[in-house]
């Protein structure tokens, strides 16, 4: 068979929110966006649902929606985006938890709240410095000057979010945590529950902790978290293997030319199936635990590979491009990216099989 196998790892991740849950002395949620990073919400959410998480995080409301198929009626979902026109159904069916972004969202959610006479539980986020998604200072000063402004709203979570938590002495953190402090000072806001830190926040300390904690990336194997355990496994056969003399080439626009003869192996993956093109030079899977480099472009399909030096490499074997002894920030520096890409592009071809949970 020449189709890849993604192994995933419940077990790991529900063992990585533990860890992360076990460094604060707050709740710990879960950031599931992006089906659980390409990973499968479906699958991930009652895993963490049973290692003890009860808030989640994802970026949609359809999003939102699949999540809470999967998990049931009772852990709370909070939807990065806020209410975008068209939300204001799946917000109230699913029973999902808008993040109000700006002042035209804040007079959306009012206005659902008013035409159902039912107030709308939603959070808050506010932009301490990212420029990104959330109200900037003044506009939650000139927003917050009017009594009635969050009539009907029942406010659950203010939250912001740090650029540069994964560089631990970068003045952002201090900065950013500052201008946060100042917005959730205000009468409106003091009493509520806050939220700054997502993996990178947690592992700078208490201070970033407040009342509940995100943790994403850490949770799939990632850094910064750098004592998380694996999550994926990728094995891919190889579909051929041949001698190439010296001076022949291999693979799409002449890229690797042989000095001495060579042994070149094809596995059948490409980047169709995620291992991004910028994957051609710098890295190496293995077979039988024996390095075998890279050797030409990464095409659609295929992925050609030097087994020179793996005698034993042989058609149907299986080459190793992510486990234990190789993570996917690993590989993603060999493509000059970060783990996150390398997780998230992971394509639909594989044959997926799950442990634990």
């Amino acid at each position: 068979m020449a189709r890849a196998e993604l192994t995933i790892d419940l077990d790991a991740i529900a063992a990585n929110w533990r860890a992360l849950d076990a460094m604060t002395t707050v709740e710990t949620a879960a950031v599931i966006k992006a089906d659980a990073y390409g990973l499968g919400a479906a699958r991930v959410g009652p895993t963490l649902v049973r290692a003890g998480a009860k808030t989640f995080f994802v970026a949609l409301a359809e999003e939102g929606a699949v999540l809470r198929e999967a998990i049931g009626p009772t852990p709370r979902i909070f939807v990065f985006s806020g209410l975008m026109t068209g939300d204001e159904r799946v917000v109230r069916y699913c029973d999902l938890i808008p993040l109000l972004n700006s002042t035209d969202q804040v007079a959306r959610a009012r206005k659902v709240a008013a035409e159902t006479d039912t107030p709308l539980t939603c959070g808050l986020q506010v932009d301490s410095g990212m420029n990104r998604l959330g109200l900037e200072q003044a506009d939650l000063n000139r927003l917050l000057q009017d009594d009635q402004a969050l009539n009907g709203i029942d406010l659950a979570l203010v939250m912001s979010h740090l650029a540069c938590a994964d560089q631990p002495d970068h003045h952002m953190n201090r900065s950013q945590k500052t201008t946060f402090d100042e917005m959730i000072a205000l009468p409106a806001l003091a009493g509520l529950p806050h939220s700054l830190a997502a993996t990178g926040g947690v592992l700078l300390g208490s201070g970033y902790h407040y009342g509940l904690t995100r943790p994403g990336i850490g949770l799939y194997g990632g850094l910064p978290f750098a004592n998380a355990r694996p999550v994926v496994s990728l094995k891919v056969p190889i579909i051929q293997i041949r001698n190439v003399a010296p001076g022949e080439v291999v693979g799409y626009g002449a890229a690797f030319e042989t000095s001495k003869p060579r042994r070149i192996a094809t596995i059948s993956a490409g980047y169709a199936d995620g291992l991004i093109r910028h994957l051609t030079s710098g890295f190496a899977a293995t077979i039988n635990g024996k390095p075998a480099p890279s050797a030409g472009r990464v095409s659609m399909d295929l992925i050609t590979l030097d087994v020179t030096d793996v005698p034993d490499a042989a058609e149907g074997m299986m080459a190793t491009l992510l486990g234990p002894s190789l993570g996917i920030d690993q590989l993603a520096a060999s493509a000059s990216t970060i783990g996150y890409e390398i997780l998230t592009s992971l394509g639909a071809r594989y044959d997926r099989r799950y442990t634990g949970g």
